[in-house]
């Protein structure tokens, strides 16, 4: 990757051509987006345990799932730059071009008019939560994005060359704490918005476990869906008969009106297994402690949350501890609290 080189350093210019496409994990669990390809002018309010989400809309509408991915690609490429050892920067230029490439849209006068439009819906669709980025949560009004320039060729009719934008500090947040997964490429070529989010919502909870089987009614709400459960359901049915999904392949049982999520085990790992000096506070804790475990850390592979805590152990320090057990059920009732139930 090349360094860049620009007259200000708060700029981001993003380059990357085959930046992985990530997404942040917030918006992912919750609903922050709009399913409807029409404009909707309703405030909407999400809430789900001790999470809440309330989403006002600007004359332009809420903000949809497909404008959506002006923050993928720009996430994707700051993400993509971190790794290389950049530090990311809130202000982000985009090639208009590049941006229709990636996102594997059409060139033509309409998908570059949607551009502007798409930046519109972000910067003035509001938002109030108690979501956290990090370790902070906002209960101010913010936008996804705070803010956009658009520079065309040639005056108000001349094809559009790039954009800036200013993330918001939420959307920023995450971003500098790496609250993000990776999705897989045919995101993009998933062409209705209840598959998207479908999607996102396999991907937060199932993850890279074998499987996961949530209820319909579990997944209607999280998907922020605005029609009846009936149609969802319907919907919900006609996705699964289809079988497009990228990383998972999706079951309906009409018996107990759930969906089994099943893993393709086509994703690359998102994290590395924990190295053999995290695993030793593992191989201290109790036989039995799985089942106490599970009682917390609810709905969660067991596997993953211990491998997550031998190398936060680790990360830590290794502290020594007489009570191994106690130290993992303390970590679970934590996780449990940050993560909530899959």
């Amino acid at each position: 990757m090349k360094a860049l080189k620009h007259d200000e350093p708060d700029l981001f210019v993003c380059d990357v051509a085959d930046a992985a496409l990530k997404d942040l994990m917030p918006t992912m669990e919750h609903p922050f987006y709009s399913l409807s390809k029409k404009p909707v002018m309703t405030v909407r309010e999400y809430r789900r345990g001790e999470h809440w989400l309330k989403i006002v809309p600007s004359h332009k509408g809420l903000a949809t799932i497909y404008d959506k991915d002006i923050l993928i690609y720009a996430v994707s490429q700051i993400m993509a730059a971190m790794k290389a050892g950049q530090e990311p920067q809130q202000r982000v230029r985009i090639n208009c071009r590049d941006f229709l490439k990636f996102t594997q849209r059409g060139e033509g006068g309409k998908d570059y008019s949607a551009i502007c439009d798409a930046i519109e819906r972000l910067d003035g669709t509001r938002i109030r939560t108690n979501i956290k980025t990090g370790d902070e949560e906002q209960f101010d009004a913010f936008g996804l994005i705070e803010g956009g320039t658009v520079r065309r060729k040639e005056g108000l009719n001349g094809r559009l060359l790039w954009v800036e934008i200013k993330l918001s500090d939420f959307v920023f947040n995450a971003i500098k704490h790496k609250d993000v997964l990776t999705l897989h490429r045919d995101y993009f070529r998933l062409s209705k918005p209840m598959e998207r989010r479908l999607y996102e919502i396999a991907r937060k909870h199932c993850g890279q476990q074998a499987s996961w089987q949530p209820y319909v009614t579990t997944l209607f709400e999280k998907s922020g869906s605005t029609g009846s459960l009936k149609l969802f359901r319907s919907r919900l049915k006609e996705i699964c008969a289809v079988d497009n999904m990228p990383d998972y392949f999706l079951e309906f049982v009409e018996e107990t009106d759930q969906v089994i999520i099943i893993n393709r085990d086509t994703m690359p790992k998102d994290k590395p297994k924990p190295s053999h000096d995290a695993k030793l506070i593992l191989l201290r804790l109790s036989p039995d402690i799985d089942e106490k475990a599970r009682q917390i850390a609810q709905g969660w592979d067991l596997g993953h949350v211990k491998d997550c805590f031998a190398a936060w152990w680790f990360k830590i320090g290794k502290p020594d501890t007489l009570n191994p057990d106690a130290f993992f059920l303390k970590f679970c009732h934590t996780w449990q609290r940050e993560n909530g139930r899959p």
